[in-house]
């Protein structure tokens, strides 16, 4: 997954809802950084599930050896 704290902004254009865009102004809110959050959260979560759904078959192989021969190390637990 890319990092993306500490990289350099960019300037962009948004359209947004006037009323929720009003509500945010009058609230004192800081516009560029909750998008930016609230993006890289989103992004954040796409990626993963993409990830995942791009790797579920090595997934259920996996799941599916450890079903039949178990942990590779289980006998060294100790709970």
């Amino acid at each position: 997954m890319p990092r993306f704290d500490n990289a350099p902004k960019k300037s962009t254009n948004l359209s947004l809802n006037s009323k929720v865009l009003e509500a945010a102004r009058s609230m004192g809110m800081n516009l560029s950084q909750t998008v930016d959050a609230l993006l890289a959260a989103e992004v954040q979560r796409r990626y993963w599930e993409r990830w995942n759904a791009d790797n579920q078959e090595a997934i259920a192989a996996y799941n599916a050896r450890i079903a039949q021969e178990g942990l590779p190390l289980a006998k060294y637990r100790s709970f």
